[in-house]
């Protein structure tokens, strides 16, 4: 029987009779209200524009209606633009993966000191400068006669030309350019968090190379992975420089149309149907994937 002293009781009674932390409201507040803002405003301007006939400013008067919605469904075209978004979303993130992860681990488990500082340095370079100047960059490469293409006919002569701008491939290479940072990051991170010991346990018992990726360091990254999949596929799904500028004709999805409606067209309550719309479909591919992500952060 466990004797339990005055102070102790009187301790817990304390405890239970805490009020709460009035401060924490105050400390949130600006937080939520940052979030309200930046967010929830605007999300309710574009769902106000989403509804109406057509963009009501000057002399136009505008009643409201679903039809914009109603579009997506009935036109074939729009349907076949927002499944080759996120085709170009789910490609991008799966190459930024591949090439992301041994990136991450070879900074986290084999390079350490001034080497590591310098090579975090040039990840992050590509975020210094404008993403315009970015692409246009990409442009110089890939170009005809491009420095990508006078390399290659200096080492192989009578090469040819690439022919890679303007092309999906160029897409996909522009815009994993891009995104591949967000990947090395988040799975350093997670890599970073995996103690040696582990590592060194696994060998220990017999375990390869590849058994202990597979089965040991994998798993335990793939919080990182998938938090860098997630920050990659939700803003390529709707990107639309990248595609226009380096893809061409053969850069038309559904980011360069939402781009095009509010830019060029002037039909704001279709280019913001068709956000709520794309915004949608993310949504529920998060709802489905909810259980794997779950898992993969537990």
């Amino acid at each position: 029987m466990t004797v339990r002293t005055a102070s102790e009781t009187a301790g817990e009674g304390t405890a239970e009779r805490r009020p709460p932390n009035r401060a924490l409201p105050a400390m949130l507040g600006p937080a939520y209200l940052w979030l309200a803002v930046t967010i929830f405003l605007p999300l309710s301007a574009m769902l106000y524009f989403s509804l109406l006939t057509e963009t009501p400013f000057g002399e136009r008067v505008a009643a409201f209606t679903v039809q914009h919605y109603l579009d997506f469904f009935q036109k074939d075209f729009y349907q076949t633009l927002m499944l080759r978004s996120f085709r170009l979303g789910a490609e991008v993130t799966l190459y930024c993966l591949l090439l992301g992860f041994p990136c991450a681990y070879v900074l986290a488990k084999t390079i350490k000191g001034r080497w590591r500082e310098a090579l975090f340095l040039l990840i992050i370079l590509p975020f210094w400068s404008n993403a315009l100047v970015r692409v246009f960059s990409w442009t110089m490469v890939l170009r005809g006669n491009g420095v990508l293409e006078t390399a290659v006919n200096w080492v192989f002569p009578d090469f040819g030309s690439l022919g890679l701008m303007f092309t999906y491939p160029a897409i996909i290479i522009g815009l994993v350019h891009s995104y591949l940072p967000y990947m090395i990051l988040t799975t350093y991170i997670s890599l970073q968090a995996i103690d040696d010991s582990l590592i060194e346990a696994a060998r220990s018992l017999g375990a390869g190379r590849l058994t202990t990726l597979r089965r040991v360091v994998i798993p335990l990254a793939l919080p990182g992975m998938a938090a860098g999949s997630i920050l990659i596929f939700v803003p390529v799904v709707g990107s639309f420089m990248e595609p226009r500028i380096l893809g061409g004709r053969q850069g038309t999805f559904i980011g360069t149309v939402i781009e095009d409606q509010f830019t060029a067209v002037f039909n704001w309550p279709l280019g913001a149907a068709l956000s709520f719309i794309m915004l949608g479909f993310v949504l529920l591919i998060f709802a489905l994937s909810a259980p794997v992500l779950r898992r993969a952060g537990s």
